[in-house]
Order: C-alpha cells, then structure tokens, then sequence
C-alpha cells in the first residue's frame, strides 16, 4: 500500500498546552527532562525552585509534568519506551498498554494486513505497535496536541517511516486505502459539559469518569462499527464491561487481560475472523478459550472439595460455563462466578483452591477457626459479598506460621464462607483483594 505523506499541522500559538509541549521539544527542554528522569516527587517543590534559578517557570512546570506523566507511563510503555515517548494526562489513561497492542497488531499482521487506518490514535500507543509488527499506519486525530504527540513518540521510536500522523475529523478520513482499519473510541466525558463529538478522542484535554453507553462514546459505537463493516478487516476497541447484547453478529468478541487483570474488549471484523464468536485470550501466554456461540447457562449444585476462580477474561465472555464442562463441575451459585467440583482440574484459565471448609457466614466463628488453625496469613477473595476484605483482615487479629485463603461468597443463595488453600502450591503471604 502507499503511504500519502501529509503537510504537518502546527499546533496553535495561542494554545498554551501546545506551546509548552514545543517547548519541551527544544535542546533546552529535551535535557531538563533527561535531569528529570528519576527525580522523586515527593521533592518536586524542592527541584522546581532548584531548576527555575537557571530556566523559564513556564518550561520548568512543562517539564515536571512530562517527567510524572512519563513515570506513570512506565507501567504500560516499559521503561525503555516511556522515557522517550511524550504523554498527555488524557493518553496515559486512555493509552493501550504495549502487551496488549503488540497481540492486536499480530493479529493483523498474521492475517497479511500491511496498511491500518488508526482512528482515534491518542498519543499513538496503538500505531507504535502496529509499526513495530511491520504495518504502515495512518494515524488520526482531531485534537492538535494530541496529534502532535503522537507524531512526536513516532519520531522519538524509530517509526516516522511507518506512521503517518493526520489532524482530523476521523468521521471524514477515506480508509479505502488501507487493508484494515482499528478504532479507539474515547469513553470518558469531558470535564464541565464541553462535548467533544464524533470526531476523536480529544485527547489532550483532562476528562471526567467513564462512559458505560456507548453510543455516548466519541464516535458512537453506531458510527464505530459502520466504519469497521465497511473495511475488509477491522478491530474495534470497547470496554470490557460492555453489555453482550450491545455486540453485533457479524463481530467476533474478544476479552483480553493481562496479567490476571482485565484490560479491554475488541471486536473484530471481516475475513478471518469468526462473526457471532466470544473469546477470552489471557497475556502474557497466549492462551485463548472461545464458543462458536453463546453457552446456555450451566448447573448449580453444592461445593466439593475444589474450587475454581475463572479469569476475568473468562467471566466477562461468559465463558464460564466451558470451564464447567471441562472440569466437570457446576457453579456454587447461579449468580456467582466460582466453579467447584469434585476432582481436581488444571487450567490456564483459572486459579484452583482445595476447600477444607465450608461455614455459614459469621465473623466469630471465622475468627475462632484461624485461630485454631495458627493462621497468621490471610487471603480474602470475594464474590456477591458486601464485606471489605482488608476490614475482615483487621478484625481477625490474625497470628500464627499457617496461611489460608477465605472466600466471602454466596452458595445456593445463602451468605457463606470457604476456607481453603491453591491448588499445587503453599499459600504465601499477600494483600487481602476484591
């Protein structure tokens, strides 16, 4: 495919976001952010007097803005990465992590795709990825900064030669061109009742919280998905709570996490891919578990001596019902997501727990049984349980050489408590989590 160089749009004069983040692009900006690199903040007011003896206020407080937004950026770029690339507060938020960008963009690659149309790009974190996998990315969007941005963290990585960063309404971008095309919809409001549209993601401005409609994403879901039916191939990014019915038929869905933590839904369109499908893929392994179809509801019954925890990817597919064929097993509750069987069961796809104990909910009879059992180490998981698992901890005055983990759940509707240990392993130490 050939790639259309397009005229670089100046960021505004008069828009003092763009003003700093060019200044921060200077000789003299570029080494105050290297001096920064490693600056502790909590020094910060300390090291803004220091360096404003010998720089301008204004590209001091740039600098030490890019240097916390370049730490925080760290947890999803990597080190090498983040302390050459630029952020804004609204693209370290919004920003895919790179794991999760690198398997979309495999995805495409292994299909044979060689041009994307990125609509929606941020600060560039998905193009970056689609680069580096040998695919030439036209990058869009509409709010200056943001476009300046990524067009900085394409020259700053390597791949101004793959990445075309284009200013604009993405509802008015031809995508015929290009062999594939991924859409990022921004799914926070913006602060103060300023509407942003359906033209991108507008990601240099601070937002508010998240949006769960999403046909209030900007652009619309509605708008997202004519866009990706219309492109020979196409990945839609979506938030992983998304109600299923929200989901199309001609969409294969698919939940990702990584690291045992949910990060984002995508939906993928057109050949190769497998419409009405539901997949959940866990990083960094790999490992994907997927139906052709939605599964009917699986069996309820009592719990036996295993317990199994699905992976959020696992759960939020509703895939549940898989691994309670494949262990052959039932779930505790028919609202609760815990499998339990009779056997034992290995899987990639959930954590496994021997249980030694089943108790009504009661915080005495818990406290008294820990305390016979010497346990200094508690794990609180939850499910369909109001309690605070950190509250239950301190309440237990725990202490001993034992672990155990706990699980506040609910069996057959009526509140209880199992106590048990993982499967193939000895319980170590951790905090107490939802």
């Amino acid at each position: 495919m050939d790639r259309v160089n397009a005229t670089t749009p100046a960021t505004p004069s008069d828009d003092p976001a763009g003003a700093a983040f060019a200044a921060l692009r200077t000789p003299e900006g570029e080494q105050l952010l290297a001096e920064l690199r490693d600056h502790d903040p909590a020094d910060e007011l300390a090291t803004a007097t220091r360096l404003r003896r010998t720089h301008p206020a204004e590209l001091v407080s740039a600098a030490l803005g890019q240097a916390r937004l370049r730490q925080r950026a760290v947890a999803k770029f990597g080190a090498a990465d983040a302390y050459r690339m630029y952020f804004t507060p609204n693209g370290v938020e919004q920003a895919t992590r790179t794991s999760v960008a690198e398997y979309r963009a495999a995805r495409f690659a292994a299909l044979g795709v060689r041009g994307v149309a990125d609509l929606c790009c941020g600060i560039g974190g998905d193009a970056i990825a689609l680069a580096r996998a040998g695919i030439s990315v036209l990058a869009v969007d509409r709010d200056p900064l943001t476009a300046e941005v990524a067009r900085a963290n394409a020259d700053a990585l390597g791949l101004a030669a793959l990445i075309e960063v284009r200013c604009a309404d993405v509802t008015e971008i031809d995508t015929s061109p290009y062999d594939a095309v991924f859409v990022d919809p921004a799914r926070r409001g913006a602060r103060g009742g300023a509407a942003r549209g359906a033209s991108g993601r507008g990601g240099g401005r601070a937002t508010g919280g998240r949006i769960f409609d999403p046909e209030a994403y900007s652009p619309p879901l509605s708008w997202a998905t004519a866009a990706a039916l219309k492109a020979p191939r196409a990945a839609l990014k979506i938030a992983p709570g998304i109600p299923h019915e929200a989901i199309g038929p001609e969409a294969e869905a698919e939940w990702i996490s990584d690291a045992g933590d949910v990060k984002e839904a995508v939906l993928w369109y057109g050949e190769g891919f497998a419409p009405g499908s539901f997949r959940a893929t866990l990083l960094p392994s790999g490992a994907t578990l997927s139906a052709p179809a939605p599964l009917p509801a699986p069996p309820v019954g009592p719990v036996g001596r295993y317990l199994y925890e699905p992976d959020g990817a696992v759960i939020r597919a509703h895939l549940v019902a898989d691994i309670v064929e494949r262990c052959d097993g039932r779930l505790v509750d028919e609202t609760i997501a815990y499998v339990t069987s009779d056997g034992p069961y290995s899987s990639p796809y959930t954590s496994g727990y021997e249980i030694t104990d089943q108790l009504p909910f009661n915080m005495k009879k818990l406290k008294a049984l820990l305390r016979e059992r010497e346990v200094g180490v508690l794990t609180v998981k939850k499910r369909g349980s109001a309690v605070e698992p950190e509250e239950l901890r301190r309440r237990m005055k725990l202490r001993g050489p034992n672990a155990a983990t706990v699980f506040l759940t609910r069996v057959a509707g009526a509140p209880t408590m199992l106590i048990g240990h993982p499967l193939g392993s000895v319980e170590t130490p951790g905090r107490a989590r939802d």
